[in-house]
């Protein structure tokens, strides 16, 4: 009985949506690759591929491997050791924890900050935490997974608007309950498509209704603003324009965790009530000091900020010229529209077999008829290879028919 029981069980792991097999058969597959070295100028080593442009890293500013923040790591580990062996809120916090999260505060123009130990438990655990039933939370659809599944693990109503639709989010707003608290969420930078939320219209919105306001930085911080500041900044709006102010240490940030920002009240609450702080080990001294001293050098080398828009302006640029559909982009995310899978495969096996590390985002990640080339272009990027990447795209591009 117990054999046959064990016999006819079902698999452990259900279908996969990817077909990975098919991709590892066509000589597709390109995920999970291990970088050997890191090299100047928004280069890598990556095994079995050798020296490559990296376009699909979030180094925005380029700031892995600078002298000042691996200085301030290994200061950390002469000092305190390699882990903290407990959780925040017992025997786990380091003076450096206190300092990394009054200096991010006084970087997002805030009383307090909080940090956790990755961007994705940070979204879930701040957003599950604060809402009870009878709140509302609403989300932009593109809205990045970690926010998603924060909204379902709270108690609250969970309504979407459409992306960037300000009329829709107004409908939603009307229709939440009055009794209840409100809360908008939406990306800064979208994750998949590069462009921006409409943040004072969202702004006014919220006002308007009553409803506090949650954006994450992940990918607008040392991006956006004349002195990569964030969204605010961009445009020119007040620090005090959004209330909950989420960002990642793991991006622009070269380190490992997730912060928010905002007032004093909010982080006295989420220390003393999000799960994910509550019972995670807290950052390692090393990367705490790493973003500590990252956040240092955005300000003290505004040069940074200025390439990455230069970079951009130029990488995007030329392949709007050549006829490429990079939807709405206006940051360092490039989609780089190709339609279907197999032309977005196809086409970064073309940029790899070149020397280019850019990789094929495709259904069910993005809608079928979007997939596309994700490229993040950076500030240490060379104009030489800049043009290098862009040629090899439009000839790949050219020769499977996509423009």
């Amino acid at each position: 009985m117990i054999e046959q029981a064990i016999e006819n069980r079902p698999s452990l792991v259900p279908e996969m949506l990817w077909d990975i097999d098919h991709y590892k058969e066509e000589g597709l597959y390109f995920y999970l690759e291990t970088t050997e070295d890191i090299l100047p100028n928004g280069r890598v080593n990556v095994t079995n591929h050798g020296e490559m442009i990296m376009l699909g890293s979030y180094s925005y500013l380029g700031l892995i491997r600078h002298p000042k923040i691996d200085a301030a790591a290994k200061a950390a580990v002469e000092k305190y050791g390699t882990g903290t062996h407990g959780v925040r809120l017992l025997a786990g916090s380091l003076v450096l924890h206190n300092e990394l999260e009054e200096r991010i505060a006084r970087f997002k123009g805030t009383d307090a900050a909080i940090t956790f130990s990755s961007g994705y438990v940070t979204n879930l655990s701040t957003v599950s935490s604060i809402l009870r039933r009878g709140d509302t939370v609403i989300s932009d659809k593109l809205n990045h997974a970690s926010i998603v599944d924060g909204c379902l693990l709270a108690a609250a109503e969970f309504s979407r608007f459409r992306h960037n639709d300000m009329d829709q989010l107004e409908k939603r707003l009307a229709e939440a309950n009055p009794d209840g608290r409100k809360l908008v969420v939406a990306d800064a930078v979208f994750s998949m498509d590069g462009d921006i939320i409409n943040l004072p219209e969202v702004s006014r919105l919220c006002k308007k209704y009553g409803a506090y306001l949650m954006i994450d930085e992940a990918h607008s911080i040392g991006v956006l603003g004349e002195t990569g500041h964030g969204i605010e900044e961009y445009f020119g709006m007040p620090s005090d324009t959004v209330d909950i102010k989420m960002g990642t240490l793991s991006k622009t940030i070269p380190s490992a965790g997730g912060y928010v920002a905002g007032s004093a009240e909010l982080i006295t609450f989420l220390k003393h009530q999000a799960r994910a702080f509550i019972y995670s080990a807290a950052l390692p001294p090393a990367s705490a000091a790493a973003a500590m001293a990252a956040f240092d050098v955005i300000e003290e080398e505004p040069w940074r900020v200025k390439a990455i828009q230069k970079n951009y302006n130029h990488f995007a640029g030329r392949l709007r010229e050549a006829g490429f559909d990079l939807l709405y982009s206006e940051t360092a995310i490039v989609p780089v529209i190709c339609g279907s899978t197999p032309a977005a495969a196809t086409l970064a096996k073309y940029c790899r077999d070149h020397g280019i590390f850019v990789q094929a985002v495709v259904a069910p990640v993005v809608p079928e008829g979007l997939a596309r080339l994700r490229a993040c272009v950076s500030a240490v990027h060379t104009s030489e290879d800049i043009d290098y990447c862009v040629d090899v795209i439009i000839k790949g591009g050219r020769e499977l028919g996509i423009i």
